[in-house]
């Protein structure tokens, strides 16, 4: 078949008149005529009806008539919008789609599924006045996550309804901030994350509280915050972790996260560090940030300092303050603090020492009247209705019913002959109880009490001192053996190092666990080093001259359980907050320090989320010191919690001039002069035969201690083993000793 296209009929049509002009030329006989398919009958050509026969090109442009343009376009506007959605019902307007469904507005989450964390609970309402409402303006619920709400645990709930109420302003209103003073281990970050994602995504208003969200920290714990968002948000969010580059990239990223606007931030949270903050506050005071949570707060304590005067500059009404260390050491320190969260709620710094600092010190003074004491209390428990309206605390307690068994055990140990004879012989020469005068210590003192906790750790701490012969050692050089060297370490020297070399000889030789050492010194770190290498232990050491980056690589591979290392050393200054060592369950806190704050944290880091075998916590002191008269300030339970302060230059504003000669002093007949003195009715002849009486408040300094344990009623097998060495006396407390039913 031949085609029947228009253009095909053109050429064939063409093609026949040619050959009717050379049959005009040649005879009819000379050529064949062939009927053309597309003619019919009657001679005309074949056109189909559904083409249009082809225009003649031409290089004119071809424009469209203006009046049939305008009638097209008016067509167009003139058929109302019909939104694409079977039988839709909703209303009509210039935003048809994408709008909010008809109705009452609805929670993010279903409020009424079980397990459910509702935060927010609209009013009940009335027939009457479900009538009149608006729907458009109705409060939802708001409902936490159920991706998180099923992995908080019950004080954790509690805890982000607390931080979402105050940060809202419904617990004091016109404040917004709030302190988040849990105990190590209870899962502040999580809580934290939690509040961070409710507010960013959700509100009564059924729009999120807040566009961005903004996370100071030390330089150590930013990659860890990022981990943790990422861990359990799971992706659901970008956040934006600073912890390095040049000045240019770094202000770069935080004018970007700055200018971010709208419903939905690609990077709504900043993991920022206070170091970072600091240098760059310029570039993060240009805009408003919705919330800002600070951990490891106590750091804020100071509101004369940098950092605190730029975090307080921040555009930022809701503030978090998380601290893991309870603050007791000072009132100024804890009014910087609460002042940060929530400015005015206690006055002004001067309104605060008037009203407050100065009665609550005069009746904690020594020498105070009874009116003066009276006055003190009750300024103290109006100061604490106060701040407890916007802070929460819980105790380590509540880990027990998650984690295993912990064990506390402070352990006396007797000093070593050479330890007695250059202890008696620095008090006899350097005389610092002469040189306290109206109840001030004078520098020399300060150096007096540096030197003494130096030689309860071991003689070689102060050899250098014996050696140029410094106030306090002159001649002592005589009491050392012949042909002693610093060079290597003789554990026999010390009463708390023949004790750890026990604990670590016994661990290692009849378990696979791993010990932590903590030390306030890191000349007692180098000691823990050359007892390692004598005895061919595998260990890392974690101070302060180690970087950011390669102390989370040590802290994990440590953890691995593959990894050989069998001790971690730690500078309870330069690493105590934070880490995460639950590879270890054994530590030993080799020297006590004047805040129990610091103690505590070094403590917590072997008994947290994670950790399986039962832990065994050893703080060393040595029978009779200085060291026993710091842990009974730490254990000492007075208003505001044992009156122990930061730092030994403020050593005199809780002392009175009695207890500061008795620092000086040297106790050689006692097996526990901290037993001695709280005059234990649980005990006969040093050992536990009965619990304490109710109510007796003889034993209230060692209520949190619940068993006093000579060698017959000592458990632990590795303490028995040293015990015979110097071990004069123990204090234990078991984590899980209540819920057992052991008095």
């Amino acid at each position: 078949r031949r085609s029947l296209a228009p253009s095909q009929l053109a050429k064939r049509k063409a093609g026949e008149e040619e050959e009717e002009e050379e049959g005009d030329r040649h005879p009819p006989t000379a050529r064949k005529r062939q009927k053309p398919v597309s003619e019919t009958e009657s001679g005309e050509c074949y056109r189909s009806p559904f083409r249009k026969p082809l225009a003649q090109l031409t290089n004119r442009p071809h424009c469209l008539d203006s009046s049939q343009h305008e009638a097209f376009i008016r067509s167009i506007l003139s058929k109302p919008f019909k939104v694409p959605i079977p039988n839709y019902k909703g209303p009509l307007g210039l935003r048809a789609l994408g709008i909010k469904r008809a109705g009452l507005r609805s929670p993010l989450h279903d409020p009424f599924e079980e397990g459910a964390l509702v935060l927010y609970e609209p009013p009940l309402l009335s027939a009457h006045d479900q009538l009149k409402i608006d729907k458009d303006k109705a409060p939802v619920h708001v409902v936490v996550d159920p991706v998180l709400s099923r992995v908080l645990r019950p004080h954790q709930r509690e805890g982000v309804k607390f931080l979402w109420d105050c940060v809202t302003s419904r617990r004091i209103p016109g404040s917004h901030g709030c302190i988040m003073a849990d105990e190590m281990g209870l899962g502040k970050t999580l809580q934290c994350i939690t509040l961070m994602w409710t507010l960013l995504r959700q509100s009564p208003d059924c729009k999120p509280e807040i566009e961005k969200a903004m996370v100071v920290s030390p330089s150590s714990l930013v990659r860890n915050w990022y981990n943790e968002v990422e861990k359990w948000l799971g992706g659901r969010i970008q956040p934006l972790a600073i912890d390095g580059g040049s000045k240019e990239e770094i202000d770069r990223k935080l004018v970007g996260f700055m200018n971010q606007r709208g419903l939905r931030v690609p990077s709504p949270i900043l993991i920022i560090s206070y170091e970072t903050f600091r240098l760059h506050a310029e570039a993060l005071q240009k805009g408003s940030v919705g919330l800002v949570i600070c951990d490891e707060g106590h750091r804020l304590k100071n509101s004369e300092n940098q950092t605190y005067q730029a975090l307080n500059s921040l555009n930022t009404p809701r503030r978090v303050l998380i601290s893991g260390t309870p603050i007791q050491n000072d009132l100024l320190e804890y009014f910087s603090l609460v002042h940060f969260v929530n400015s005015g709620i206690l006055g002004t710094a001067q309104e605060f020492k008037r009203h407050f600092e100065i009665p609550i010190l005069k009746g904690r003074d020594a020498d105070a009247s009874e009116a003066e004491r009276h006055k003190g209390e009750e300024r103290l428990k109006e100061l604490i209705s106060i701040v407890n309206r916007c802070l929460i605390r819980r105790t380590s307690d509540i880990l027990s019913k998650y984690l295993p068994v912990k064990i506390e055990q402070v352990v006396c140990c007797r000093l070593t002959p050479l330890q007695a004879e250059l202890y008696k012989n620095f008090l006899k020469q350097a005389k610092p109880v002469e040189e306290l005068k109206e109840g001030k210590i004078s520098v020399s003192s300060l150096s007096s009490i540096t030197s003494l906790k130096k030689l309860c750790n071991h003689p070689a701490l102060i050899h250098d001192k014996c050696v140029e012969e410094e106030e306090g050692f002159m001649g002592a050089l005589d009491l050392f053996p012949s042909g002693y060297s610093t060079k290597s370490v003789e554990p026999q020297l010390s009463g708390k190092m023949l004790v750890l070399d026990y604990i670590l000889a016994v661990t290692k030789s009849t378990s696979n666990d791993k010990v932590v050492l903590v030390s306030n010194y890191t000349q007692t770190l180098d000691l823990f080093e050359k007892l390692c290498r004598n005895r061919r232990y595998l260990y890392v050491r974690l101070d302060g001259t180690m970087s950011i980056k390669k102390r989370a690589k040590i802290v994990e591979r440590f953890n691995s359980p593959s990894s050989p290392e069998f001790i971690f050393m730690l500078s309870s200054k330069a690493g105590g907050c934070g880490l995460n060592l639950i590879g270890a369950n054994r530590l030993v806190m080799f020297d006590p320090d004047w805040n129990p704050a610091n103690d505590e944290q070094a403590m917590a880091r072997v008994w947290r989320d994670g950790q399986k075998k039962t832990c065994y916590i050893y703080r060393l002191l040595s029978t009779g010191t200085i060291e026993e008269k710091i842990f009974q300030r730490q254990t000492h339970k007075k208003a505001l919690s044992s009156c122990v302060v930061d730092e030994e230059q403020d050593v005199e504003r809780h002392f009175s001039l009695g207890e500061l000669k008795e620092l000086f002093t040297l106790n050689e007949t006692t097996t526990s002069d901290t037993h001695d003195k709280i005059k234990c009715r649980r005990c006969v002849n040093g050992h536990q035969v009965r619990p304490p009486p109710e109510g007796s408040d003889c034993t209230s300094d060692l209520s949190q201690w619940n068993h006093c344990a000579d060698k017959r009623g000592l458990q632990d097998s590795v303490l028995k083993a040293a015990w015979d060495a110097a071990i004069t006396f123990t204090f234990h407390h078991h984590s899980h000793e209540e819920q057992r039913g052991i008095p």
